[in-house]
């Protein structure tokens, strides 16, 4: 396994983004459609589509995900991935026609030191387009890149991060987040990360966590002024479920959030997870259905972690610094 979401077959992850922008799209395809499902947290968010992953909905399988940054500009992102997979012959049929389902939801960084200046269109559309086509499976690239490209937390840059693990029933389950967080990934002002009692091996540094927690990591510290907020993931697994339980999946990976950033789902930000099950493996029974559970929160964590630890620092004035280029030495 590569510890990335890609580890879950059938599914396949591109990025798009313009570093002069200083934001991207992430695009989540999946080689048919998956029972999916979701929620948003966050008090402030912005999304395509969420509305018909409740699990009283009817639509039940989704065909591709969309993470994106620009805000709601951000939106039109999802229009770009569903015109490739309509190219594809890809979608709900209806009749003649097919009609590709691309819930999406966006984070903002319009304030990021970025240039917006895009003209009369934002440049999303096109940015979801390019993020489908370079979507494949297996490897792809962490940090300032995709959504996260102009992601950043209160003290540090922010970025795309993912992980995988195993459940001892044999079910894989995988995470992909565009970690641009209200709060703080790391303890205070130091090194370690709040998920750091969750980290495999030394996927985010293997500092573990520090000997005393220090006194300036327990008061609030979030970002000011305009904000510039909303942390967007994705959970998956290759076990067969339900919308229902997808749903709770969802809920679950929302806990690795509270274990990886402090704090989340503030009044301000819009912190999301999409949900999906891509049914390669049976339905599980109560036990290992836990056991996915359990390791969505714990996997959703520890991708927040390694998007920050994978951060490059933004080529623009003022830019937040990386935590490579704050901590990393050697």
């Amino acid at each position: 396994m590569r510890n990335l979401i890609t580890d879950i077959a059938g599914i396949s992850v591109g990025n798009a983004e313009d570093r002069n922008l200083a934001s991207g799209v992430t695009a989540i395809v999946f080689d048919r459609p998956v029972t999916a499902s979701g929620l948003s947290l966050g008090g402030a968010p912005g999304s395509r589509d969420q509305l018909l992953l409740e699990p009283g909905r009817t639509v039940a399988t989704v065909d591709a995900f969309v993470l994106a940054g620009g805000s709601a500009f951000g939106l039109d992102a999802a229009g770009g991935v569903q015109s490739g997979l309509r190219a594809d012959g890809r979608g709900l049929a209806l009749g003649p026609a097919r009609i590709p389902i691309v819930p999406g939801a966006i984070l903002m960084d319009l304030l990021n030191g970025g240039d917006k200046n895009w003209g009369l269109h934002a440049p999303y559309r096109d940015l979801g387009y390019d993020a489908y086509r370079a979507a494949k499976t297996g490897p792809f690239a962490l940090g300032t890149v995709g959504a996260g490209a102009g992601a950043t937390t209160v003290n540090l840059k922010g970025g795309l991060g993912s992980a995988s693990s195993e459940t001892a029933s044999g079910f894989r389950v995988g995470a992909l987040i565009a970690v641009n967080a209200m709060g703080s990934v790391t303890i205070g002002s130091g090194p370690h990360f709040w998920a750091a009692a969750l980290e495999d091996g030394d996927e985010f540094g293997g500092l573990g966590l520090p000997v005393s927690i220090p006194d300036d990591a327990l008061p609030i510290a979030i970002k000011g002024g305009p904000t510039t907020a909303t942390t967007l993931g994705v959970v998956a697994t290759d076990a067969t479920l339900t919308k229902q339980q997808a749903y709770r999946l969802a809920i679950m990976a929302h806990d690795g959030f509270a274990r990886a950033i402090h704090p989340a789902h503030l009044p301000y930000d819009g912190d999301t997870v999409f949900a999906a099950a891509t049914g390669e493996k049976p339905a599980p029974d109560d036990f290992a259905l836990a056991e996915i559970c359990h390791e969505a929160m714990r996997t959703m964590a520890r991708a927040i972690a390694r998007g920050v630890y994978e951060a490059e620092t933004l080529p623009h004035r003022g830019a937040l610094p990386s935590w490579r280029d704050k901590f990393k030495t050697g």
